[in-house]
Protein backbone atom coordinates (compact mmCIF):
# COMPACT_ATOMS: atom_id res chain seq x y z
CA UNK A 1 0.00 0.00 0.00
CA UNK A 2 1.36 3.42 -1.00
CA UNK A 3 2.44 5.75 1.78
CA UNK A 4 0.49 8.97 2.20
CA UNK A 5 2.61 12.03 1.39
CA UNK A 6 0.10 14.90 1.58
CA UNK A 7 -3.16 15.21 3.48
CA UNK A 8 -5.26 18.37 3.24
CA UNK A 9 -8.19 18.89 5.63
CA UNK A 10 -10.69 21.76 5.33
CA UNK A 11 -8.03 24.04 3.84
CA UNK A 12 -9.11 27.66 3.40
CA UNK A 13 -7.14 30.60 2.07
CA UNK A 14 -8.07 34.26 2.33
CA UNK A 15 -6.12 37.36 1.40
CA UNK A 16 -6.66 40.57 3.36
CA UNK A 17 -5.89 43.97 1.81
CA UNK A 18 -6.96 47.20 3.50
CA UNK A 19 -9.47 45.20 5.57
CA UNK A 20 -11.00 43.75 2.41
CA UNK A 21 -11.09 39.95 2.64
CA UNK A 22 -10.80 37.98 -0.61
CA UNK A 23 -11.69 34.30 -0.33
CA UNK A 24 -9.55 32.14 -2.64
CA UNK A 25 -9.87 28.53 -1.43
CA UNK A 26 -12.91 27.12 0.34
CA UNK A 27 -12.55 24.08 2.60
CA UNK A 28 -10.51 21.70 0.42
CA UNK A 29 -10.04 18.04 1.40
CA UNK A 30 -7.82 15.52 -0.42
CA UNK A 31 -4.83 13.19 -0.08
CA UNK A 32 -1.87 12.43 -2.33
CA UNK A 33 0.25 9.31 -1.93
CA UNK A 34 3.95 8.88 -2.66
CA UNK A 35 4.58 7.98 -6.29
CA UNK A 36 1.37 9.49 -7.65
CA UNK A 37 1.17 11.70 -10.75
CA UNK A 38 -1.62 14.17 -9.97
CA UNK A 39 -2.81 17.09 -12.09
CA UNK A 40 -4.46 20.06 -10.39
CA UNK A 41 -6.56 21.58 -13.13
CA UNK A 42 -8.71 24.69 -13.37
CA UNK A 43 -9.25 27.92 -15.31
CA UNK A 44 -7.40 31.15 -14.58
CA UNK A 45 -8.47 32.53 -11.21
CA UNK A 46 -9.69 29.16 -9.94
CA UNK A 47 -7.17 29.05 -7.08
CA UNK A 48 -5.01 26.24 -8.45
CA UNK A 49 -1.77 28.24 -8.33
CA UNK A 50 -2.53 29.44 -4.79
CA UNK A 51 -3.05 25.81 -3.79
CA UNK A 52 0.26 24.81 -5.37
CA UNK A 53 2.03 27.60 -3.48
CA UNK A 54 0.59 26.33 -0.21
CA UNK A 55 1.44 22.70 -0.98
CA UNK A 56 4.96 23.77 -1.98
CA UNK A 57 5.54 25.91 1.13
CA UNK A 58 5.66 29.18 -0.82
CA UNK A 59 2.53 30.41 0.97
CA UNK A 60 0.55 29.48 4.07
CA UNK A 61 -3.05 28.44 4.61
CA UNK A 62 -5.51 30.59 6.55
CA UNK A 63 -7.35 27.78 8.32
CA UNK A 64 -7.40 24.00 8.07
CA UNK A 65 -4.69 21.38 8.36
CA UNK A 66 -1.81 20.38 6.07
CA UNK A 67 0.04 17.15 6.87
CA UNK A 68 3.23 16.48 4.88
CA UNK A 69 5.21 13.27 5.36
CA UNK A 70 3.36 12.54 8.62
CA UNK A 71 4.13 16.01 9.98
CA UNK A 72 1.63 18.79 10.66
CA UNK A 73 3.07 21.74 8.73
CA UNK A 74 0.01 24.01 8.98
CA UNK A 75 1.55 26.61 11.30
CA UNK A 76 5.31 26.45 10.80
CA UNK A 77 7.32 29.68 10.73
CA UNK A 78 9.03 30.96 7.59
CA UNK A 79 12.43 29.47 8.43
CA UNK A 80 11.06 25.96 8.91
CA UNK A 81 8.94 26.25 5.77
CA UNK A 82 12.02 27.35 3.82
CA UNK A 83 13.96 24.36 5.15
CA UNK A 84 11.28 21.89 4.05
CA UNK A 85 10.97 23.65 0.69
CA UNK A 86 14.71 23.40 0.10
CA UNK A 87 15.10 19.80 1.22
CA UNK A 88 11.91 18.09 0.09
CA UNK A 89 10.34 20.05 -2.78
CA UNK A 90 11.36 20.64 -6.39
CA UNK A 91 9.75 23.24 -8.65
CA UNK A 92 9.38 23.52 -12.42
CA UNK A 93 7.82 26.80 -13.57
CA UNK A 94 6.34 27.93 -16.87
CA UNK A 95 8.92 30.73 -17.13
CA UNK A 96 11.85 28.40 -16.22
CA UNK A 97 13.25 30.84 -13.57
CA UNK A 98 16.87 30.21 -14.53
CA UNK A 99 19.76 32.63 -14.01
CA UNK A 100 20.35 33.85 -17.59
CA UNK A 101 24.13 34.38 -17.66
CA UNK A 102 24.92 31.33 -15.59
CA UNK A 103 25.90 27.87 -16.81
CA UNK A 104 23.60 24.87 -16.85
CA UNK A 105 25.79 23.30 -14.15
CA UNK A 106 25.54 26.31 -11.83
CA UNK A 107 21.78 26.66 -12.35
CA UNK A 108 21.19 23.04 -11.43
CA UNK A 109 23.52 23.33 -8.42
CA UNK A 110 21.57 26.26 -6.90
CA UNK A 111 19.32 24.19 -4.55
CA UNK A 112 22.44 22.57 -3.07
CA UNK A 113 24.20 25.79 -2.06
CA UNK A 114 22.96 25.58 1.54
CA UNK A 115 22.43 21.84 1.59
CA UNK A 116 24.29 19.38 3.79
CA UNK A 117 24.00 16.68 1.14
CA UNK A 118 27.26 15.04 0.06
CA UNK A 119 28.59 14.34 -3.45
CA UNK A 120 27.12 17.58 -4.79
CA UNK A 121 29.10 17.46 -8.04
CA UNK A 122 27.86 13.93 -8.79
CA UNK A 123 24.28 14.89 -7.93
CA UNK A 124 24.39 17.83 -10.33
CA UNK A 125 25.87 15.82 -13.19
CA UNK A 126 23.46 12.92 -12.63
CA UNK A 127 20.49 15.30 -12.69
CA UNK A 128 21.70 16.95 -15.90
CA UNK A 129 22.32 13.53 -17.45
CA UNK A 130 18.79 12.43 -16.55
CA UNK A 131 17.32 15.16 -18.79
CA UNK A 132 19.80 14.51 -21.61
CA UNK A 133 21.81 17.73 -21.38
CA UNK A 134 25.33 16.67 -20.39
CA UNK A 135 26.56 18.04 -23.72
CA UNK A 136 25.23 21.46 -22.64
CA UNK A 137 26.58 21.43 -19.10
CA UNK A 138 28.90 24.43 -19.60
CA UNK A 139 26.53 26.46 -21.78
CA UNK A 140 24.87 29.57 -20.36
CA UNK A 141 21.11 29.19 -19.93
CA UNK A 142 20.43 32.09 -22.31
CA UNK A 143 22.17 30.08 -25.04
CA UNK A 144 19.56 27.31 -24.82
CA UNK A 145 16.22 26.77 -26.52
CA UNK A 146 13.00 26.98 -24.49
CA UNK A 147 12.72 23.20 -24.32
CA UNK A 148 16.31 22.88 -23.14
CA UNK A 149 15.77 25.54 -20.48
CA UNK A 150 12.80 23.64 -19.13
CA UNK A 151 14.88 20.46 -19.02
CA UNK A 152 17.48 22.37 -16.98
CA UNK A 153 14.67 23.46 -14.66
CA UNK A 154 13.62 19.82 -14.24
CA UNK A 155 17.22 18.82 -13.47
CA UNK A 156 17.37 21.60 -10.86
CA UNK A 157 14.13 20.32 -9.32
CA UNK A 158 15.57 16.79 -9.17
CA UNK A 159 19.03 17.51 -7.82
CA UNK A 160 18.17 17.34 -4.11
CA UNK A 161 16.09 14.15 -4.56
CA UNK A 162 12.89 15.82 -3.28
CA UNK A 163 9.80 14.08 -1.95
CA UNK A 164 7.65 15.82 -4.57
CA UNK A 165 8.09 17.79 -7.80
CA UNK A 166 5.63 20.58 -8.60
CA UNK A 167 5.31 21.43 -12.30
CA UNK A 168 3.40 24.70 -12.82
CA UNK A 169 2.23 24.95 -16.47
CA UNK A 170 5.57 23.37 -17.55
CA UNK A 171 4.69 23.32 -21.26
CA UNK A 172 3.00 26.75 -21.38
CA UNK A 173 5.90 28.54 -23.11
CA UNK A 174 6.91 25.68 -25.40
CA UNK A 175 6.05 24.49 -28.88
CA UNK A 176 4.23 21.18 -29.28
CA UNK A 177 7.37 19.09 -29.85
CA UNK A 178 9.24 20.56 -26.89
CA UNK A 179 6.15 20.28 -24.69
CA UNK A 180 5.82 16.60 -25.52
CA UNK A 181 9.48 16.05 -24.63
CA UNK A 182 8.97 17.72 -21.23
CA UNK A 183 5.89 15.61 -20.49
CA UNK A 184 7.86 12.52 -21.50
CA UNK A 185 10.56 13.37 -18.94
CA UNK A 186 7.96 13.96 -16.20
CA UNK A 187 6.24 10.69 -17.06
CA UNK A 188 9.53 8.80 -16.94
CA UNK A 189 10.42 10.37 -13.58
CA UNK A 190 7.04 9.29 -12.23
CA UNK A 191 7.59 5.76 -13.54
CA UNK A 192 10.87 5.77 -11.59
CA UNK A 193 8.94 6.51 -8.38
CA UNK A 194 8.91 10.31 -8.18
CA UNK A 195 5.75 12.06 -6.97
CA UNK A 196 4.65 14.64 -9.55
CA UNK A 197 2.01 17.34 -9.01
CA UNK A 198 1.18 19.09 -12.27
CA UNK A 199 -0.70 22.40 -12.29
CA UNK A 200 -2.39 23.24 -15.59
CA UNK A 201 -5.47 24.76 -17.23
CA UNK A 202 -5.19 22.45 -20.25
CA UNK A 203 -7.16 19.20 -20.38
CA UNK A 204 -4.68 17.70 -22.85
CA UNK A 205 -1.74 18.30 -20.52
CA UNK A 206 -3.66 17.09 -17.45
CA UNK A 207 -4.47 13.88 -19.32
CA UNK A 208 -0.84 12.75 -18.87
CA UNK A 209 -1.44 12.36 -15.13
CA UNK A 210 -2.97 9.37 -13.38
CA UNK A 211 -5.47 11.50 -11.50
CA UNK A 212 -7.04 14.92 -12.02
CA UNK A 213 -8.25 17.24 -9.25
CA UNK A 214 -10.41 19.95 -10.83
CA UNK A 215 -10.82 23.28 -9.06
CA UNK A 216 -13.39 25.93 -9.97
CA UNK A 217 -13.87 29.14 -7.96
CA UNK A 218 -11.70 27.84 -5.12
CA UNK A 219 -13.59 24.58 -4.66
CA UNK A 220 -12.86 21.01 -5.74
CA UNK A 221 -15.52 20.00 -8.25
CA UNK A 222 -14.06 16.58 -9.08
CA UNK A 223 -11.21 14.27 -8.08
CA UNK A 224 -10.98 11.33 -10.44
CA UNK A 225 -8.58 8.76 -11.81
CA UNK A 226 -7.75 9.26 -15.47
CA UNK A 227 -9.53 6.47 -17.34
CA UNK A 228 -7.42 6.82 -20.49
CA UNK A 229 -4.04 8.36 -19.76
CA UNK A 230 -2.14 10.06 -22.57
CA UNK A 231 1.39 8.67 -22.67
CA UNK A 232 4.06 11.05 -23.94
CA UNK A 233 6.41 8.10 -24.25
CA UNK A 234 4.47 6.24 -26.92
CA UNK A 235 2.05 8.97 -28.01
CA UNK A 236 -1.02 6.85 -27.34
CA UNK A 237 -3.84 6.76 -24.82
CA UNK A 238 -3.40 3.92 -22.35
CA UNK A 239 -5.82 2.47 -19.82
Amino acid sequence: MAKQLIKIENLKKDYVNDEIVTNVLYGLDFEINQGEFVAIMGPSGSGKSTLMHILGFLDTLTTGKYTFNDRDVSNLDDDKLAQIRNEEVGFVFQTFNLLPKTSVYENVKLPLLYSKLKDKDKRVKDAIKSVGLLHRIDNLSNQLSGGERQRVAIARALVSNPSVIFADEPTGNLDTKSGKAIMQILERLNNEGNTIILVTHEQYTAQHAERIIKIVDGKIVSDEKVSERMSAINGEFIK
